[in-house]
């Protein structure tokens, strides 16, 4: 295991309590200057959307890629749509906040005890904005309370992208809840 903070005082904590390896970086600089191989869980415990990070470095070596505001129509089309000043879009199942260990069980919140509306990473695959082409990278449970991809998982995502030039709406997200980018390349 590898943790990558910018935050040396934490990563000295990590290394002292844990007993991990650690690396003093950027997070997307890292993963893209890096290249894990495919077995390599990433859990981007960041704040930052890293896979959308991460893809337009990648789609920026063999073209040109440039991040865009997410459509304003896609709030209408999510759950408790949340909006950043720089266009990201969040969604959430969610009105309240989360447990930090939440288990993530197919077909009960563990929160209101209540059926699961749904999977968010399926609504957001149905979205549908003209002109824009939708690719979600689902987020898996790994223990509560984390979630991640394997490095081969989010290469594969890029893969499709690069067979689509154009404007694209990439999201990564998990049973409940969903981070939203917009990017265009060439």
């Amino acid at each position: 295991m590898l943790v990558v903070d910018r935050r040396d005082q934490k990563l000295d904590r990590i290394r002292k309590e844990m007993g991990v390896e650690t690396h003093d970086a950027d997070a997307v600089s890292f993963v893209a200057l890096n290249t894990p191989s495919d077995a390599v869980w990433l859990i981007p415990a960041v704040p930052v959307h890293l896979a959308f990070q991460w893809l337009l470095v990648q789609l920026n070596v063999g073209g040109e890629a440039r991040p865009i505001p997410v459509p304003a129509a896609v709030d209408a089309m999510v759950p408790n749509p949340y909006r950043m000043a720089g266009g990201t879009l969040y969604a959430s199942f969610a009105t309240f906040l989360c447990p930090d260990a939440c288990s993530e069980p197919d077909e009960m919140c563990t929160h209101t005890k209540k059926p699961r509306p749904g999977n968010l990473f399926e609504v957001l695959s149905h979205i549908l904005v003209p002109g824009f082409q939708v690719t979600v990278a689902r987020s898996l449970q790994l223990a509560p309370g984390v979630g991640g991809y394997t490095a081969g998982y989010i290469r594969n995502v890029l893969e499709g992208i690069k067979t689509r030039p154009g404007a694209h709406l990439i999201a990564t997200s998990c049973r409940c809840h969903g981070v939203i980018d917009a990017l265009e390349w060439a």
